[in-house]
């Protein structure tokens, strides 16, 4: 198993799968159930953005724009056609895909700073979208018809449980998908990228073209996790698309760590679990987590995952 890392984590991945669905069979806490769903739609989120942050270099504060693409795209279809679910998912993931494919080619060839702040512009014009068109997605109010024909393959996902089980085994998915995208040799690319694009560019690296693949394929897993915000939410909300979002998993990156794979997955841990938590004895909330950001980046000086593996014995910090 040492020597071959994709048995290794589908093994992990399988291990992680079984524990969480096994566990409703012993004791059934909605709330548990619920902080899996949320968790789900998030990890994937901010693991996706992670692919351009860590893996690339490429700063996005508009990311939040394909988590609420996907969102919007999967109820619309829902509400608007006779398609099942399993379809109007996958149509949903292929016009987020398109989406960023588009934005992506207009932003990839930008430098840094530029990137940052041009893909913030395109969220907030799509939000912008979302508040003016309300015919279509209901402005302010959002989509509130609900999602209908919970079925999937036969297996109804109406229930809180049902819904537990498909969102947990939809991202252990998506996140065994992009961890192999990182360690296939196109994510070594995306590294050799970060570290030196001037040697990429030598040795034949299209720049460009790498980076705006990257970016395509974050946008359409930033998709997957907005389909199962919209499930989780029985619809789609402007807060789904708004730039706040995209701070959420720039947040979540940096407490987890850019460095490690699952450090946006524990990251959106931490924050979502500092939701429940504090919004249950202060309304400010913004406070508390510009605290805790404070206190991570003061004391630890990166993220909680990358923290620990350079501080284990015979790492190199």
């Amino acid at each position: 198993m040492k020597g071959h890392p994709a048995l290794r984590d589908l093994a992990i991945a399988a291990i992680v799968l079984i524990v969480v669905l096994a566990v409703p069979a012993f004791h059934r806490s909605p709330a548990f159930e619920d902080f899996i769903i949320r968790l789900s739609a998030m990890a994937l989120f901010a693991s996706s953005l992670n692919l351009l942050v860590g893996n690339t270099g490429m700063v996005s504060f508009g990311h939040g724009m394909f988590y609420g693409f996907g969102a919007y795209a999967f109820a619309l279809t829902m509400q608007m056609t006779e398609l099942s679910l399993p379809v109007a998912a996958v149509l949903a993931v292929a016009l987020t895909t398109f989406a960023a494919l588009c934005v992506g080619a207009i932003c990839v060839r930008l430098s840094t700073d530029y990137f940052a702040f041009i893909t913030l512009a395109f969220q907030m014009l799509f939000f912008s979208i979302i508040i003016s068109w309300q015919s279509l997605t209901g402005g302010d109010q959002g989509l509130r018809g609900g999602i209908p024909r919970r079925e999937i393959f036969g297996f109804e996902i109406g229930s809180q449980l049902r819904l537990y089980q498909f969102c947990a085994v939809v991202a252990v998915l998506g996140l065994l998908a992009l961890r192999h995208i990182t360690t296939s040799p196109f994510g070594q690319t995306l590294r050799m990228i970060r570290d030196n694009e001037n040697r990429a560019s030598f040795l034949g690296v299209v720049l460009w073209r790498a980076r705006l693949q990257a970016f395509t394929i974050a946008g359409a897993f930033a998709g997957i996790g907005g389909v199962l915000a919209a499930l989780f939410v029985s619809g789609a909300y402007p807060e789904l698309a708004d730039w706040p979002n995209s701070g959420q998993a720039i947040f979540a990156v940096m407490l987890g760590g850019i460095d490690s794979f699952l450090g946006p997955v524990l990251g959106a841990m931490i924050l979502l679990a500092l939701n429940d938590v504090v919004t249950r004895f202060t309304e400010y909330y913004g406070l508390v987590l510009g605290l805790v950001i404070l206190a991570f980046a003061l004391g630890l000086r990166r993220g909680v995952l990358d923290f620990i593996r350079l501080a284990r014995p015979g790492r190199a910090k």
